[in-house]
Formats: C-alpha cells, sequence, structure tokens
C-alpha cells in the first residue's frame, strides 16, 4: 500500500538540532510543510553530501514555510557528534532525529531489515501531517534537494490552488494546467 495522503503515524523521537537535544512527534511535522529525508546511518559516505546540499538549500525551504528532518537509524548522540566532527554536516540547522528503534524507517517503510538500515527516503508532509511525495531508491545513489524543494513547491501550489496540476518540470511561477475533457489528446 502507498504512503501517499495517508497520515503520518504517531511517534516521538530525540534528535540533535542546533547544539540541544530535542522530542520530535508527529506533533511536530503539524502547521507547517515538512520534508522528512531518511538517510542510511552517520558517519558514512553519500548521507554527508546530502545534508551539505540542504543546508546550502535550507534558506528556500525556510521561505517556503517548511522545515527539514534529517532521520538515520543512530542516536541522537552520535548525530552531536557527526554535526561536531563532519564539516559538512555542521553546516547543517534543521534537526537530524535518530531512529535507534527503527520505529520511524518501519512506519515510513525504508527500514531493511537485514541491515538494520535506512533506505534513502524523502517524504513532503502538509501541514495536516499528510504525505503528498514519497521518494525511496537504493542507497548508493545520493538525491538532489533541488528537486525535492521543486516537489514541495509544486505540492503547496496544488494545495492552495484546487483543480490545477503542475505539468513534468514545472517550477514556481510556470504556467499549470486545469484537467478537463477538452484537454485529453490535445497534450
Amino acid at each position: 500500500m502507498s504512503l501517499i495522503n495517508t497520515q503520518v503515524q504517531p511517534f516521538k523521537a530525540q534528535a540533535f538540532h542546533n547544539g540541544k537535544f530535542i522530542e520530535v512527534t508527529e506533533a511536530s511535522l503539524k502547521g507547517k510543510w515538512s520534508v522528512v529525508i531518511f538517510m542510511p546511518a552517520a558517519f558514512t559516505f553519500n548521507c554527508p553530501t546530502e545534508i551539505e546540499d540542504a543546508a546550502n538549500n535550507y534558506g528556500e525551504f525556510q521561505k517556503a514555510g517548511a522545515e527539514v528532518y534529517i532521520v538515520t537509524t543512530d542516536t541522537h548522540f552520535s548525530h552531536k557528534v557527526w554535526h561536531e566532527t563532519s564539516p559538512a554536516v555542521g553546516k547543517s540547522q534543521f534537526p537530524l532525529i535518530g531512529d535507534p528503534t527503527h520505529a520511524l524507517t518501519r512506519a515510513f517503510d525504508v527500514h531493511i531489515d537485514e541491515e538494520g538500515l535506512a533506505l534513502r527516503g524523502t517524504f513532503v508532509i502538509n501541514p495536516d501531517g499528510v504525505i503528498k511525495t514519497v521518494e525511496i531508491h537504493s542507497n548508493e545513489i545520493a538525491r538532489d534537494v533541488s528537486e525535492t524543494l521543486r516537489k514541495l513547491k509544486a505540492a503547496q501550489y496544488t494545495a492552495s490552488h484546487p483543480g490545477e496540476v503542475c505539468p513534468a518540470k514545472w517550477h514556481e511561477g510556470d504556467a499549470t494546467l486545469a484537467p478537463s475533457l477538452d484537454l485529453v489528446g490535445k497534450i
């Protein structure tokens, strides 16, 4: 079953955020747009490149009214040390969530049972806690967060413009489509 248009399940996790340990729950995701990015584990190879990419684009996510959450199967203590020792991870200003019990990786269907790690999963969640986009792929392929930002903005646009859809490669300010019988076979 797809997670698209389903409610984020209740959870409670610890995170390292701006020099402090904080608790993050499903309630933390409500009231604003959220981007939850799963990674296999701290102190790996591709993960710091993705965190740095998210950190470099964090201002754009904030301008769009969204918070970014990074989740790995490590503890929040590991994330503190990772943040302090990795120049790339040290750029992050968003919560680094630990999921040592694997409750989150299982709830978001990105858990690799044989390895105890997460697949690379990216979820855009609306202010009501409903999952609007899902991207999951193999761990050897790092993501480009600019595509996640594009998907976030498309989800926000369609949420505020019912009856319109964003075509392929749509970017903020581009034309959208209003599906109708008149368009069938014309595009």
